[in-house]
């Protein structure tokens, strides 16, 4: 089997084995910082309505914290080497750090409290394993059962990967018969960081560019370059489901071709467990398409700052 395809394949059973993991509770109103994958998922968490402050690792360093010691902050870095997440440690009397390794350096860290091992196992490529399981260290520590989502994960896998081949299989089609100019990947409240992740992994292991953006904010200019272009819609029933299908009947008479990605099964605040699974495996059948073999040309998968 390839190499990415069976780290994605891999999915359901980590998520078995942090399922399994020791009880912990996470705190509120503290930052939550991180970077790429591991700044999208504290961000879906504040649009559920949960009080934590997520921030860029990098921007929380540079432009907010004013190089203050803050009492307590949540650092988010799969690989525990992410050089902005190391720069934010010393920022915090004590610090929590979610972490699929917890030999790193972030995990030596003197003021460190406690780590949150995330048991998604070695991870070569776009963050698949690594996202779930952060998606579901999240919701263990805001008190949510995940039993029950790791089970409808499991169940409607398989489904998930014909969902991603027939997206990449569509896209593909698309670009071969016309130019497109654009490709947006559109979510709203939970589901923006689901945007921004998929756009995140499907730029990676394509080398196309993928936006990813706010519904709200697409239909605030972007929806001006709908003709010729791709729209990726992820959807939940919940506030903005019924401007979301306004939206897409206005962009398609505009000329987009627009796309869905919907778990009808889960509530909007669950559903970013489920709709971010098709991504992984559209970016994996997608890159086979346009010949592109390797995920990281210009850097590795650990961004390390010079």
């Amino acid at each position: 089997m390839n190499a990415i395809l069976e780290e994605i394949k891999e999915i359901p059973q980590r998520a078995n084995e942090f399922l399994a993991s020791n009880e912990y509770s996470l705190p509120l109103q503290v930052p939550y910082l991180g970077m790429g994958s591991s700044y999208f998922a504290p961000l879906s968490f504040k649009h559920m309505g949960i009080d934590i402050q997520p921030e860029l690792a990098s921007e929380y360093y540079s432009y907010l914290s004013k190089k203050t010691i803050s009492t307590l902050g949540v650092i988010l870095s799969q690989s525990g080497k992410s050089t902005e997440a190391l720069w934010c440690a010393g920022l915090f009397e004590k610090f929590i750090a979610v972490t699929n390794n917890q030999a790193s350096v972030l995990c030596k860290a003197p003021n460190l409290a406690s780590v949150i091992p995330l048991l998604a196992r070695e991870e070569k490529f776009s963050s698949s394993k690594t996202y779930i399981n952060t998606l579901l260290a999240l919701y263990k520590g805001f008190g949510e059962d995940i039993k029950p989502m790791v089970q409808l994960l499991e169940k409607k896998f398989a489904v998930y990967e014909e969902q991603g081949r027939l997206l990449a299989e569509a896209v593909f089609a698309l670009l071969s018969e016309k130019k497109i100019h654009g490709i947006y990947i559109t979510g709203s409240g939970p589901n923006i960081g689901t945007a921004l992740e998929a756009a995140l992994i499907l730029s990676e292991s394509t080398k196309l560019s993928f936006l990813g953006l706010p519904l709200a904010q697409y239909d605030h200019g972007p929806k001006e370059t709908a003709a010729n272009s791709i729209v990726i819609c992820i959807i939940a029933e919940g506030e903005s489901y019924a401007r979301t299908q306004s939206l897409i009947q206005k962009i398609k008479k505009a000329g987009a071709s627009v796309l869905i990605v919907e778990e009808p099964a889960a509530i909007e605040n669950h559903s970013i467990l489920y709709n971010i699974v098709p991504f992984n495996f559209m970016a994996f059948y997608l890159a086979q398409k346009l010949n592109v073999e390797d995920t990281f040309l210009v850097g590795g998968k650990v961004t390390v700052v010079e």
